[in-house]
């Protein structure tokens, strides 16, 4: 299949009602690149072609007009098993993802339990000027590193990200909620000494307090230093 083979694929299984949908959810998104297709039938097609031979074609077809495109493209590279492939392809594809629906969404099941070698990588995407390659860096130290490969460290790289840019700011947030319910004392001086910009620093308070890991005391606490 070539790569227009693929667009006509996705046209044939996309809902305008729920492209409506989607382009309310990604106000950044011009409506007309947005087909229509849910996550569902989108990875029940890169499923299909993940053995086609016109696959690779695809992923040099970058960049692509259609989200649903990059949402396909995220998906056959989540579904690749070779790490050191699979990181080839996402230094490939990264630049040019250009929303916060295509970032998250991208799970490549090579990552996992691969923390030894997937960190020197996630500190390099953290590292990147462009906002939703940095995003994918902290979006992963937050999945793969909060748990038994947690380091305190990890929580000052975090924090010192500049956060102007909304995406960047809501990521931040969402990683230092997310550590707050699991790793509460080590992550609270961060939000007691305000050592976040103060919007990332309100969103991670809020929804800390809207998770159901988090004590009531705990919230209670994280609420007082709003």
């Amino acid at each position: 299949m070539t790569p227009a083979d693929y667009t006509e694929a996705l046209r044939t299984i996309a809902d305008p009602a729920y492209a409506a949908f989607q382009s309310a959810l990604i106000p950044n998104m011009e409506r007309e690149r947005v087909l229509g297709v849910r996550m569902p039938a989108l990875r029940a097609l890169a499923k299909r072609l993940s053995s086609d031979d016109g696959k690779a074609d695809f992923y040099a077809s970058l960049p692509h007009t259609y989200y649903d495109e990059d949402n396909l493209h995220g998906c056959l590279i989540a579904g690749e098993r070779d790490f050191e492939r699979v990181i080839g392809l996402l230094d490939a594809f990264l630049p040019y993802i250009d929303n916060w629906a295509t970032c998250d969404m991208l799970s490549p099941v090579a990552f996992r339990h691969r923390e030894a070698v997937l960190l020197p990588h996630i500190r390099r995407w953290m590292a990147s000027p462009h906002v939703y390659t940095c995003r994918f860096g902290i979006l992963n130290l937050m999945r793969y590193y909060l748990d038994g490969a947690f380091r305190e460290e990890y929580l000052t790289w975090v924090a010192a990200i500049p956060t102007e840019e909304y995406y960047l700011e809501t990521m931040v947030a969402w990683y230092f909620a997310t550590a707050l319910a699991k790793q509460y004392e080590t992550v609270l001086p961060y939000i007691a000494e305000r050592r976040l910009a103060p919007g990332a620093h309100r969103r991670a308070i809020l929804k800390a307090c809207e998770s159901y890991r988090l004590t009531e005391k705990q919230k209670d606490e994280l609420r007082k230093l709003r």
